[in-house]
């Protein structure tokens, strides 16, 4: 690794790192934001631990996994308990707003700003918290869409209306104003939902499935090519000039999307920033190492601490 810098793991280096990230936002000309993961962790959409075990604790009991994630990948015995399971599991994740504050924060220091989204997220927090549907693309699919399992045809369904009914249908209320799911008190939700809901493809029958991407069977519908052709203007608009990259808890599953790509973009720019602010292996090649901003922190305090230095 001796070809790449590491951020300082010091506060006061932190510090300045932040100050500087903020002052960056404000010049800059235009910001291409690419996000993984790691905002929506420090926003709160943790797959693990309470929130997994108020939604999943039955599922847990009954096949012994110990996350969202894992469960997604559970061979569950019949097709109404598959989506008992993907139900919940995409109602809390893609139909209820992150517990933290973390997108809002980062639409304060960009609201104003030319910018662009690329994100292998699949959650849609940047819509959820305010960002314009057409400054980004979600490269990998979306927790909201459903696609034929074959695919017999590249189209893809929109899930809110029957996954709503799917999680009703368990048992669990709905609270009005931030779509959490709520267990009525003495209630014990089903692991099944009505045959009627379990969702087929309207063209052959076959069983649909989630709209992620996992294998070559992926559909990439008219929304994604026209996000596709709209980041791809974004990117030939801002080829030179005061560009800053802004990397956001990207980690290493697919550093060939945003990573490799931003480190790029900085070294054939001269004028450009990158900056990348993760809470672990926040590098950059050394290349571009004076043109960029290292800041290995938490996502959600390190964007208020941000927020607050423009806002004054």
């Amino acid at each position: 690794m001796n070809d790449y810098t590491f951020a300082k793991n010091d506060p006061t280096s932190t510090a300045q790192a932040t100050r500087e990230l903020a002052l960056a936002i404000e010049a800059a000309d235009a910001i291409l934001i690419g996000a993984g993961a790691g905002i929506s962790t420090a926003a709160g959409m943790t797959y693990t631990g309470e929130r997994f075990k108020r939604l999943f604790g039955d599922f847990e009991a009954a096949y012994g996994f110990h996350d969202m994630y894992s469960g997604g990948f559970y061979p569950f015995p019949t097709p109404e308990q598959t989506w008992s399971f993907w139900s919940r599991y995409i109602w809390c994740n893609r139909y209820q707003k992150a517990p933290n504050h973390s997108y809002e924060y980062l639409l304060d220091l960009v609201k104003d700003k030319d910018y662009f989204i690329l994100t292998t997220n699949v959650d849609h927090q940047f819509q959820l918290a305010g960002f314009v549907k057409e400054r980004m693309f979600y490269t990998q699919g979306d927790y909201g869409l459903w696609q034929c399992s074959v695919p017999c045809h590249q189209y893809t369904y929109d899930n809110y209306s029957t996954v709503q009914q799917m999680v009703l249908a368990q048992g669990f209320e709905i609270e009005p104003e931030t779509n959490e799911l709520i267990i009525p008190e003495g209630v014990t939700p089903s692991m099944s939902v009505p045959t009627e809901l379990v969702p087929r493809c309207p063209i052959c029958g076959k069983p649909e499935t989630m709209n992620l991407r996992s294998d070559g069977t992926f559909v990439e519908d008219e929304g994604w090519h026209a996000a596709a052709r709209r980041y791809h203007d974004f990117l030939n608009t801002h080829r030179q000039g005061n560009v800053l990259y802004l990397e956001l808890g990207v980690g290493y599953n697919t550093p060939g999307i945003i990573k490799y790509p931003f480190w790029q973009y900085v070294a054939e720019n001269r004028h450009a920033l990158y900056a990348c602010l993760n809470l672990s292996q926040t590098l950059c090649p050394k290349a571009i190492e004076k043109r960029s901003i290292l800041i290995n922190d938490d996502i959600e305090e390190t964007l208020e601490n941000m927020a607050s230095l423009i806002a004054h």
